[in-house]
C-alpha cells in the first residue's frame, strides 16, 4: 500500500498590513487563519501620535488612514482579541521582524502584555521547501483568486502555501470562514 501524507492540522498564520516601514510605521491590519480554516482580521484605528504615513505602502494595502479612523477598531480592542484566540500558542508569519515590531507597537499601545508567541515561517522550511516556495505561493495566489489585499488573505495563502510545499495534506477551502464565534 502507497504511503500517504499524513492529514495534517497546519500552523496558525497571522499577517500585519503596516503605514509603511521603518521606526515611525505601526500596525493598520491584522490577520490570522487558524489551524480549522478560522479567519479573524480587523483593521486597526490608529493612536494620535502614530502619525507615519506611506502613500507606496498604501498603494500595496489599498487602505486610507481616513478608513482607518472612521472603521478601525482600537488597538486595545485587537490586541486583546489576538489574546483571546491565540493564547498559548505559537502563531507563524513571513515577515518576523517587522510583525513582531508592529505587534509590540500594538500591544504596548492597548497596555496588554501578548498571549503568543511569534515565529518566523521559515522554521518550518527545510532549503528544498524554499526553493519551490515562490512558484507554489504564486500557484496558491492564482488558485484562490483572491480579489481583495486583505491581511488574512495573506495569511491563509501563507498556511496553504506551507501545507503545499510540506506535502501536507489539508482542503483549500473555496472562501474564508470569520471566527465570528465567541471565543
Amino acid at each position: 500500500m502507497p504511503a500517504t501524507a499524513p492529514a495534517f492540522r497546519p500552523p496558525p498564520i497571522l499577517d500585519i498590513e503596516a503605514s509603511g516601514f521603518g521606526p515611525s510605521s505601526y500596525p493598520i491590519e491584522v490577520g490570522l487563519i487558524l489551524p480549522d480554516g478560522c479567519t479573524y482580521c480587523s483593521l486597526i484605528r490608529p493612536l494620535d501620535a502614530w502619525t507615519h504615513w506611506d502613500a507606496s505602502a498604501e498603494a500595496i494595502h489599498h487602505v486610507a488612514r481616513s478608513t482607518l479612523v472612521a472603521h478601525g477598531r482600537s488597538p486595545a480592542d485587537v490586541a486583546h482579541a489576538l489574546n483571546l484566540r491565540l493564547h498559548g500558542q505559537t502563531i507563524y508569519c513571513d515577515a518576523w521582524y517587522h510583525d513582531f515590531t508592529w505587534l509590540g507597537r500594538l500591544f504596548d499601545a492597548a497596555d496588554l502584555p501578548q498571549l503568543f508567541r511569534l515565529e518566523d515561517i521559515r522554521s518550518l522550511l527545510g532549503e528544498t521547501d524554499m526553493e519551490v516556495w515562490h512558484a507554489t505561493k504564486t500557484d496558491i495566489l492564482a488558485e484562490l483568486g483572491l480579489q481583495r489585499h486583505r491581511a488574512s488573505n495573506d495569511a491563509r495563502v501563507l498556511q496553504q502555501t506551507l501545507l503545499r510545499v510540506k506535502g501536507w495534506t489539508a482542503p483549500i477551502a473555496a472562501e474564508a470562514q470569520p471566527c465570528d464565534r465567541p471565543v
